[in-house]
C-alpha cells in the first residue's frame, strides 16, 4: 500500500513542487495539501494520513506548535518538518515536538524518498548538518527521550560502536545513526563526547 502523503505549506510553488515530484515516485501517494494549520487539522480529522509534511513558516501558526497538535490529536501520524530554516533551535524544537525528521526545502528526490522510507518505517530522517547550524547553550533540562534514544544513549556511553549498538537492539546501523544524530540534536551538542557529559550530568547514564 503507499505512504499516503498531506503537505502543508503556505507557498503554492512548494505544494506543486512537491506533488510534482512525488506524483511519479512508487510506493508514495500525495492525498492533500494545506496551506495553513486549520486546513491541515480539519483534512486530518477526514482523511487518513500517514506522514505530513509540515513547513515552520505558517500564516496562522508555526510548523513547530502544529507539529505538536498533529501528535497530540493524531498520534498514528509521523510528521516532516520542511523548512528553509536550518539552524539549530529551530531543528531540536520540531524534535521535541514529535516530529521524525528534518528536510530542508532544497532537498532533493533522492533524500525526500529516503526521508519518506525511514520515517515510514519508524525511523529518523535529518539532513541537517551540524557544521550548518547555530550553536546554541546546552539545554537546562533534560529532554524528552523515546525508549529507543534512552537504550541508544546507554550504549553510546558505554563505548559500544554503531555497528555494535544496531546488533544489540536488533536495528539497522542507519537507525543507529538517525538516533546519535537525534540525540545530538535533542541535547544541542555537536560530538559524542559531549553528549555523553551532558547526559552524565543531568543523571541520564
Amino acid at each position: 500500500m503507499s505512504v499516503r502523503i498531506l503537505i502543508v505549506d503556505d507557498h503554492p510553488l512548494v505544494l506543486e513542487g512537491l506533488k510534482s515530484l512525488l506524483a511519479d515516485a512508487e510506493g508514495v501517494r500525495v492525498v492533500g495539501t494545506a496551506t495553513n494549520a486549520i486546513e491541515a487539522i480539519a483534512f486530518l480529522k477526514n482523511n487518513e494520513v500517514d506522514i505530513a509534511f509540515l513547513d515552520i513558516n505558517l500564516p496562522d501558526i508555526s510548523g513547530i506548535d502544529l507539529c505538536k497538535k498533529v501528535k497530540d490529536q493524531f498520534p498514528e501520524v509521523k510528521t516532516l518538518a520542511l523548512s528553509t530554516f536550518n539552524e539549530r533551535a529551530y531543528v531540536s524544537r520540531m524534535i521535541q515536538n514529535g516530529a521524525s525528521g528534518y528536510l530542508i526545502k532544497s532537498s532533493g528526490k533522492e533524500d525526500i524518498l529516503e526521508a519518506i522510507a525511514q520515517v515510514q518505517a519508524g525511523g529518523y530522517f535529518m539532513n541537517v548538518q551540524f557544521d550548518q547550524v547555530t550553536p546554541t547553550a546546552a539545554p537546562k533540562t533534560v529532554p524528552f527521550l523515546t525508549r529507543r534514544e534512552k537504550e541508544v544513549l546507554v550504549l553510546i556511553a558505554e563505548g559500544l560502536t554503531n555497528p555494535q549498538i544496531a546488533e544489540q537492539l536488533f536495528i539497522s546501523v542507519t537507525t543507529v545513526n538517525s538516533h546519535r544524530q537525534n540525540l545530538l540534536i535533542k541535547f544541542e551538542v555537536s560530538n559524542t563526547a559531549s553528549l555523553i557529559k551532558l547526559a552524565a550530568g543531568l543523571g541520564l547514564i
